[in-house]
């Protein structure tokens, strides 16, 4: 199943400050999360951001923050599934859009348990795997193991910004050729 531009939506999942530099791959997941927003910004795909207890886990990112066209206001939560959020729950549904890009972390808690949980509301779900990141490859690998088994599409970010790119030549087109280059 192709993924369509204007039926979709992304929620970019707790990139705090105090949780990032636990990560696994922490420089280059940060940068695929950023790339993936420039690019969602350039083909005009709504974004959510999430915070997990800031209070404890500290804000997002300054880096994710500035790539953002305006500054993001962080949905606040303290289930580890978004969907398990009403606010969250209820904004994403008067999107009226049923593919989700997910990305963020960590994957095997947060990323996972919210997969799970949009496929159980009827989204389908696009997990970008080189934008999510856990404190161990273990259980990131494990994480996109039980995510595809559940239903839950993989991809990279390149490949997708392409995918909702469609077609070379345009200025959207070039912009994504400059931002995975």
């Amino acid at each position: 199943m192709r993924i369509i531009r204007d039926n979709t939506t992304a929620v970019i999942i707790d990139v705090q400050e105090r949780l990032l530099p636990h990560m696994d791959r922490k420089e280059h997941t940060i940068d695929r999360i950023v790339t993936l927003v420039r690019g969602l910004n350039t083909l005009g795909i709504p974004m959510t951001l999430t915070e997990q207890y800031p209070k404890g886990l500290g804000p997002t990112v300054p880096e994710l923050v500035d790539a953002f066209e305006t500054p993001p206001q962080p949905m606040i939560k303290a289930t580890f599934s978004c969907c398990d959020d009403q606010p969250f729950l209820e904004h994403l549904r008067s999107q009226e859009r049923t593919a989700v890009i997910v990305a963020g972390i960590e994957a095997h808690v947060c990323v996972l348990q919210t997969t799970i949980d949009l496929l159980e509301l009827g989204f389908l779900p696009f997990v970008v795997m080189d934008a999510v990141s856990s404190r161990s490859a273990l259980d990131r690998e494990i994480a996109a193991r039980r995510i595809e088994a559940e239903g839950g599409r993989l991809t990279t970010v390149e490949s997708l910004l392409f995918e909702l790119t469609r077609i070379s030549g345009s200025e959207e087109f070039k912009a994504i050729s400059r931002l995975v280059k």
